[in-house]
């Protein structure tokens, strides 16, 4: 009986012991200038691990190895293209979309050729965001066009879709596991989802006022956003519909922007309202926050994207740089 006491008192410290237990995080935020006037849009990561940004007003396409921060560019073929999003496929070609002249473009990166998909209707004259699909389809937004799109790189089919909601502004786009295309309506309160097989669109509401501008699909495929224009982090369950907010650390005017989540289901996100820009991270665990300023001062971080590797990768536009977030945990009691 005694030694049943103290196995119990030995598991109970234990355990206590874990309970007290807190996981810290640091960073470690490094950053690049890239050629002047580039005014680096959004980021992507390659396969091997190079960042790739779209230099929207030179016109160009952008490559940094994290390592030794060489920058290489790539020009486009057509002038004023005004790249703005940008994805690598499994083969390392880099597709962005051709904001300004209404079509997506594959770059290969070893010959420098570019194809370009121009877009079937004249009212898709704005191609936004892209993102890849698990089975190799390639999703974007149309923002004035108010139209969701995608294009099969085997076939160069494009399809559209006209958003429910008039003049919403689709922006953010992001798959989640299961393979559906969910995106922001970033002139109203609403996120949304399409069927990939009907082009079926769903849309859900959020509070009164809320404009989601970016987001992020978690482990457990939660939809996070960033509400820009009331300061908040949100999350969508996309099974019961159900809406949770947190007020941003950075107040009402914080803005938030750029936001992606890692593999351990943490949440960074940037605030560009404030000066400087931050970097903040959200847990879902615990609901707290904990914010870093990025050192250049950010000049509004309007993408960020998550690493295989765990870190993140940022373009800061007004500043003209690109960087890297190295992420790093520890244990404390």
């Amino acid at each position: 009986m005694k030694q049943e006491k103290i196995l119990a008192l030995i598991i109970f410290a234990a355990a206590s012991l874990s309970f007290f237990a807190a996981e810290t995080v640091e960073v470690n935020i490094k950053e690049w200038d890239v050629p002047k006037g580039a005014f680096p849009h959004d980021p992507a990561v390659g396969p091997d691990g190079s960042l790739w940004y779209t230099g929207q007003r030179s016109n160009t396409i952008g490559r940094v190895n994290p390592k030794t921060g060489e920058v290489r560019e790539y020009s486009l073929k057509t002038p004023d293209s005004g790249p703005h999003g940008l994805v690598a496929d499994n083969e390392g070609n880099i597709w962005y979309t051709g904001n300004s002249k209404s079509y997506i473009g594959k770059l290969n990166p070893t010959t420098g050729e570019v194809t370009e998909f121009p877009m079937p209707d004249p009212g898709a004259r704005d191609p936004h965001t892209p993102v890849f699909d698990q089975k190799g389809i390639l999703w974007f937004t149309v923002q004035g066009g108010n139209l969701v799109g995608s294009l099969d790189p085997r076939t160069g089919l494009i399809s559209l879709k006209d958003v429910p909601t008039p003049k919403s502004r689709p922006y953010g786009i992001v798959v989640n596991s299961k393979g559906t295309p969910w995106f922001c309506e970033f002139n109203s309160n609403k996120l949304a989802s399409i069927n990939p097989a009907t082009l079926e669109i769903t849309e859900h509401v959020l509070p009164e006022g809320a404009r989601p501008r970016r987001l992020t699909g978690s482990p457990d495929d939660m939809i996070y956003y960033s509400d820009y224009a009331r300061g908040y982090l949100g999350k969508l369950d996309p099974e019961t519909g159900k809406v949770t907010e947190w007020p941003s650390p950075g107040g009402t005017r914080s803005r938030p922007y750029g936001i992606a989540a890692t593999a351990d289901g943490r949440i960074w996100y940037s605030e560009s309202g404030v000066d400087p820009n931050t970097l903040v991270v959200f847990d879902p665990k615990t609901e707290k926050f904990k914010t870093w300023p990025i050192p250049s001062g950010g000049g509004v971080i309007r993408h960020m994207v998550a690493t295989p590797a765990g870190n993140l990768f940022l373009a800061c536009s007004g500043v003209n740089k690109v960087g890297v977030v190295e992420i790093s945990y520890s244990s404390t009691k």
